[in-house]
């Protein structure tokens, strides 16, 4: 058999902890004979959470931490401070190497902060960047980054392109992935310094597939596989994205109850449009990877549900067995 993927699992972070986040995690192993979690954060509560399902013990670990890391605290000073927190000690189990892969929906910052220092860059790599998939037209586009950079360089962007065509093509499987910068035009000569200096460097590039400038609009209807921003704009985008979505289902839903017809009508399309809408349903997606670290960081929404922390966990196979990590490291270096 082959060697199970490790993924410490911070049992305590998010909104519907522990109880979303465990029972996700219950989901995975069921679905995936390729996992082995490590259930980090306080001992009984996970005990007691966990007797409610019927898994395989062989897989499972508890990690005993005490200590939780809250979304309003300063992430630097409760990464140093808080030793015994589930964030902190799930992070050691990659940085020592018993785990591959760490899976939170608990504070962002904090999950920033210590995949950076306890876990560690990938030598050569200047900024670890969040990268979400995001669905369109035509399947799905990598977003990088959506949140972990604000005050990002011309380098640092070209490295998010090098990495996110690395992740595209062998977690996606799509070969020769586009690349586009984010701007408020199609032409090179718009956008603000950052946009205006990178693109050239994106232009002469060798390692990527660079279409030029993708503005917002275009962005759903997947004219690029790969999103290049820094990380004020992406997150405006990953944001809108979600509440439009939200809004337009609500908007749908009421147009529907609105009369004798519309629910007559509501019912006969009502299997139709499951089916459509279910491929923009990001949950399936899992959580946003932060990439070029030494190992794997997968942050997911503080809101996450069963469905995202599952599908979080198991995206975390895929990267393990496609060595991606290996992967960004020789892409990177190809420079130095």
């Amino acid at each position: 058999m082959a060697e199970l993927v490790k993924v410490a699992l911070d049992a305590m972070g998010g909104d519907n902890a522990p109880g979303e986040i465990i029972k996700g995690a219950v989901d995975a192993l069921e679905e995936s004979d390729r996992l082995k979690i490590f259930f980090v954060g306080k001992e009984q509560i996970i005990k007691d959470e966990l007797s409610k399902y019927t898994y395989d013990e062989s897989r499972v670990e508890i990690v005993n931490a005490e200590e939780v890391i809250e979304m309003a605290e300063p992430p630097v000073m409760a990464i140093r401070t808080k030793k015994d927190s589930s964030i902190v000690k799930a992070m050691f189990l990659v940085k020592h190497g018993e785990c591959d892969a760490y899976v939170s929906a608990g504070s962002t910052g904090a999950t920033l902060v210590g995949g950076q220092v306890i876990i560690g860059r990938i030598k050569g790599v200047e900024r670890s960047p969040l990268a979400p998939l995001i669905p369109t037209e035509n399947g799905v586009s990598l977003l990088i980054d959506c949140g972990a950079n604000v005050d990002a360089r011309p380098s640092h962007l070209v490295q998010f392109a090098k990495m996110g065509s690395v992740y595209m093509e062998n977690v996606c499987g799509i070969k020769n992935p586009r690349v586009g910068i984010v701007n408020i035009g199609a032409e090179e000569e718009k956008g603000n310094v950052l946009v205006k200096e990178t693109f050239p460097l994106l232009k002469n590039c060798p390692d990527i597939n660079f279409i030029g400038s993708v503005e917002a609009r275009d962005i759903p209807y997947g004219v690029a596989d790969v999103i290049v921003c820094e990380a004020f704009t992406g997150n405006v985008i990953l944001k809108m994205y979600e509440g439009v979505a939200t809004a337009l289902l609500k908007v749908v839903k009421k147009g529907l109850m609105s009369s004798l017809r519309a629910k007559i009508g509501g019912l006969l399309i009502k299997p139709a449009l499951k089916d459509a809408l279910k491929d923009y349903d990001m949950n399936q997606y899992g959580g946003a990877p932060m990439l070029g670290l030494t190992g794997l960081v997968v942050k997911t929404h503080g809101s996450a549900k069963a469905v995202e922390v599952k599908n979080s966990i198991l995206q975390c196979v895929t990267f393990k067995e496609q060595n991606i990590a290996e992967k960004i490291k020789e892409s990177i270096l190809s420079d130095t």
